[in-house]
């Protein structure tokens, strides 16, 4: 039966309800199949391992943190994992969302993109008559200055924005990716490195996408929107689709 499961993924009995579990499995991998894939995904020899801790986190890009005591190794390795859990075929999901003055302040975001992008999100209202959208501005309702403004500030900073949404800074920046799919007929997991996820995401043109919004390779970027009309529905988001690391 293992050859008929897909390439690069591994099939769940009971799928994943939370990163909790997920962490329960690690510390308790000796008698788990799956922590132990895990494990040997990462490179570790079962046999040299003297145990595993693991701890859920937050506001970070990781939201697990494990710990791999090694047989013979005075150190404590290090693996922080990102976790996708998902419920449906396929799907974009918001892997980060900012204020622009933040991402101003992350990037060094030049004065005219910056006012370029308020437009976009709605921070400045539209500058033509009958928008689509009276809140805020699409990409192609913009004058082409405006438009190439922003096409290629993102084109020069393509890696640095894509490291930034998908990875994260610091000490608990990802490492690696576990996507857990659960649906009515089926649950599966993939685990990867993610520089394969940054190399997999940021294949592709920096483009407008057919709807006006940015094309980042495979990330989308958009005006966050509802809120029932707060200031933080101005906010811009970062959007894929987790599903698609099953094909890779």
């Amino acid at each position: 039966m293992n050859d008929l499961v897909e390439l690069g993924s591994r099939t769940a009995k009971n799928g994943f309800k939370n990163e909790q579990e997920i962490c329960e499995k690690f510390i308790n991998w000796k008698n788990d199949i799956e922590a132990k894939e895990w494990l040997k995904i990462m490179k570790y020899n079962l046999e040299e391992i003297e145990y595993v801790e693991a701890i859920v986190l937050h506001g970070y890009k990781a939201d697990v943190n494990v710990q791999i005591k090694v047989k013979l190794k005075k150190a404590v390795d290090t693996e922080n994992i990102q976790v996708k859990l998902v419920s449906n075929e396929s799907g974009f999901n918001q892997i980060d969302k900012r204020s622009l003055g933040r991402y101003k302040d992350m990037w060094n975001i030049p004065l005219d993109v910056f006012f370029a992008l308020q437009y976009f999100t709605g921070e400045l209202k539209p500058y033509i008559n009958n928008p689509r959208d009276e809140r805020r501005m699409f990409l192609d309702e913009m004058t082409e200055k405006d438009r190439n403004l922003i096409i290629n500030w993102f084109k020069r900073n393509k890696m640095l924005i894509l490291t930034d949404v998908i990875k994260g800074r610091g000490q608990f920046s990802a490492e690696w990716v576990l996507v857990a799919q659960k649906t009515d007929n089926d649950a599966r997991w993939v685990l990867k490195n993610i520089n394969e996820v940054l190399q997999y995401y940021s294949d592709g043109e920096v483009c407008m996408s057919p709807r006006g919004s940015i094309c980042i390779g495979r990330v989308t970027v958009q005006r966050k929107g509802g809120d029932g009309g707060r200031p933080t529905a101005n906010m811009m988001q970062f959007k894929l689709d987790p599903t698609e690391l099953f094909d890779i």
